[in-house]
C-alpha cells in the first residue's frame, strides 16, 4: 500500500523545551489515523508540525512523495493540500453556512456554488445553507467545518479533538459519520484525541503517544490485546496488574492460580512478572475455586463492571452480561480465560 506521509525522526520545541522527540509514523493513502494519548503527550504539536504550524528542530515530513518541512525549509500551510478541523469549530460567526463553506475556495462562481451544494449534501446539512454558525447545534457546526474543510479537495485531513465539545451520544454518532464520509471519498486523516472510544469508532491505525514519542503504533485490536509496553497497557482499555511468575514460555503462576496464553515469552523459570488481567478476562463460574468479593458495581445496560477484592487484598476488574447480577459484599467464585496473556516482567 502505497504511504500518503511520512514522518522521519522528527523534533519539535518550546522554548528550548522538547515536546516532540524522535517521533516517525507512516500513513497509507486512505487511511485513517489516530494520535492518542493524555493531554499535554505532544499530540496537537505533531498535528501542527504536519500542517505547517510549527516548524521542525530536527527530521522531515513528507507528503505525497514530497519532503514538505525540515529543519532548514517548510512549505507554507496554505501550499500543503492539508485541510484541518478545529475543536472550536473556527466558524466565521458573520457569514452564513454557504458563505464559510466557499471560504478561500479559487474558483468562479458557478463552480463554488456546485461545490458548496455538494458539500451540504454530502454532510447532511440541506436547507441550512443560509443560516448563520449561532443557529445550529454543536453537531451541526462540526459538519459545516467538516465541509469547508473538504471543500478544497485535500490530500490530508487533520482533525484536532474536533469532538471534545459535543455531548458522549452526539460524539459517537459524529465520529462515526466522519469516519463513513471520509471513506467514501477515500481521504486520509488523522485525528488528535484522549478519547479511547472516539479512536478506537473513527480509526484504522492508532498512535499511543506518551511525553512526544510513540509508544505503540498499530490497529485497536493490537493495542488491547498486545500492548508493548506497561504505558500502553494502562493508558487502553481498563485491567488490573496481579504478581505472578513464569513457568514455561507461556504459562505462569499466580494469586489467581496458573494462566496459560497463547503468547510465549523467553524468560527463564520462576521470572517474578506482572500480569494484565482485561476485566473480560475475568469469568463468573459457578464450579470454580477461586472466589473473590463484590465491592463495586457499575450497571451498563447490556453488561455490568464490577470491582472485585481476592482474598489476598488485591483488585481486579470484571465484566459480565447484566443479567449476571451480582451485590456489593457478595462473595462470587470466579476463573480466568486470559487467551492474550499478556506480562512484564518485574524489574530487579
Amino acid at each position: 500500500m502505497t504511504n500518503l506521509l511520512e514522518l522521519e525522526n522528527i523534533q519539535c520545541k518550546y522554548n528550548n523545551l522538547v515536546v516532540v522527540k524522535g517521533l516517525s509514523f507512516k500513513l497509507a493513502k486512505g487511511d485513517i489515523a489516530c494520535l492518542l494519548g493524555p493531554s499535554g503527550c505532544g499530540k496537537s504539536t505533531i498535528l501542527r508540525a504536519i500542517a505547517g504550524f510549527e516548524e521542525l528542530h530536527q527530521g522531515s515530513i513528507t507528503l505525497n512523495g514530497h519532503e514538505i518541512a525540515n529543519p532548514d525549509k517548510s512549505l507554507a500551510p496554505e501550499k500543503r493540500k492539508i485541510g484541518m478541523v478545529f475543536q472550536d469549530y473556527a466558524l466565521f460567526p458573520h457569514l452564513t453556512i454557504e458563505e464559510n463553506i466557499e471560504f478561500g475556495l479559487k474558483l468562479n462562481k458557478v463552480d463554488r456554488k456546485n461545490k458548496v451544494s455538494e458539500m451540504v449534501q454530502l454532510v447532511d446539512l440541506e436547507g441550512y445553507e443560509h443560516r448563520y454558525p449561532h443557529e445550529l447545534s454543536g453537531g451541526q457546526q462540526q459538519r459545516v467545518a467538516l465541509a469547508r474543510a473538504l471543500a478544497p479537495e485535500p490530500s490530508l485531513l487533520l482533525l484536532d479533538e474536533p469532538f471534545s465539545n459535543l455531548d458522549a451520544e452526539l460524539r459517537n454518532r459524529l465520529s462515526l459519520d466522519i469516519r463513513n464520509i471520509l471513506k467514501s471519498l477515500g481521504i486520509s486523516a488523522i485525528l488528535v484525541t484522549h478519547d479511547q472510544k472516539e479512536a478506537f469508532a473513527m480509526s484504522d491505525q492508532i498512535g499511543v503517544i506518551d511525553r512526544g514519542r510513540v509508544q505503540q503504533w498499530g490497529k485497536p485490536y493490537e493495542l488491547y490485546h498486545e500492548p508493548s509496553n506497561h504505558f500502553v497497557a494502562c493508558f487502553i482499555g481498563q485491567g488490573s496488574f496481579v504478581k505472578g511468575e513464569s513457568l514455561t514460555k507461556d504459562t505462569f503462576s499466580s494469586e489467581l492460580g496458573v494462566i496459560q496464553g497463547n503468547r510465549a515469552y523467553n524468560w527463564p523459570e520462576k521470572t517474578k512478572v506482572e500480569i494484565l488481567i482485561r476485566p473480560d478476562d475475568v469469568v463468573y463460574q459457578s464450579n470454580a475455586r477461586l472466589e473473590a468479593e463484590v465491592t463495586a458495581k457499575i450497571f451498563a445496560g447490556t453488561s455490568t463492571q464490577y470491582q472485585l477484592r481476592l482474598k489476598s487484598g488485591t483488585h481486579v476488574e470484571a465484566l459480565f452480561p447484566s443479567h449476571q447480577d451480582f451485590s456489593i459484599g457478595q462473595i462470587i467464585p470466579i476463573n480466568i480465560d486470559a487467551e492474550h496473556l499478556i506480562a512484564y516482567q518485574i524489574s530487579k
